[in-house]
């Protein structure tokens, strides 16, 4: 269940004055409580034992511990933590690599404040927040064999609502716009994408679309 109070934020970047403009950025935001700071990951998962953020800022390149390293370090112990991604990095193959191991979404350094905070937003509400970048690197990705290979094959049996429900998921609709559109309750459409996941073998969001795509369910666009 999601909190009431402010969504609470974690970052883990081993320049000082980066994390300094970050937590300025999102300090004049009503919504957004920062609550941890670290300098590598082995930082940040040691802080994690004490405080739990509800989305944490995660740099790839730290020394110690790297950012990918980290990741799946997080998602294994704390799976309802989100996790965004932060490099200067525009590679296809590491963004699809991050999100094949739960990166719930992934932003350039360059990224104004803005972006940064609809992300925080977005990973939140609905677990995956999409952008150019994450897009562009789920097409490649389902391009790459190893990678569409990593998902379940397309013969799995999904039920007619489930199929309804992985459409919507992959056209960005939030959890309670699916709730309303199908008449069922969040909760039930949180544990219909946990059953899917279970189904496809997907470990991410990113994994669902890549499934959708490969199963014929929504189209690869161009």
């Amino acid at each position: 269940m999601k909190n009431e109070g402010p969504i609470k934020v974690a970052i883990a970047d081993d320049h000082a004055l980066f994390r300094t403009g970050i937590k300025t950025a999102l300090q004049v935001r009503k919504d957004i409580q920062m609550v941890a700071e670290a300098e590598n990951g082995m930082q940040l998962l040691n802080l994690l034992k004490h405080i739990q953020p509800d989305v944490v800022l995660l740099d790839i390149q730290m020394p110690v511990m790297d950012g990918l390293t980290a990741l799946p370090e997080i998602k294994r112990m704390y799976p309802g933590v989100k996790v965004i991604m932060l490099s200067f990095l525009n590679d296809h193959s590491v963004i699809s690599k991050m999100m094949e191991l739960g990166a719930n979404s992934y932003i350039t350094k360059e990224s104004g404040a803005d972006l940064i905070y609809e992300a925080i937003r977005g990973v939140y509400e609905n677990e995956f927040h999409f952008n150019d970048i994450t897009n562009k690197a789920l097409l490649s990705g389902l391009k790459n064999k190893r990678t569409a290979e990593a998902v379940a094959p397309p013969d799995v049996q999904l039920t007619e609502k489930e199929i309804t429900i992985l459409k919507l998921m992959c056209e960005e609709k939030s959890t309670k716009e699916i709730a309303d559109m199908v008449d069922l309750s969040p909760r039930t459409v949180e544990a219909i994408r946990d059953k899917l996941k279970t189904k496809t073998g997907a470990k991410s969001m990113a994994g669902l679309i890549m499934y959708a795509v490969k199963a014929g369910i929504v189209e690869q666009p161009n």
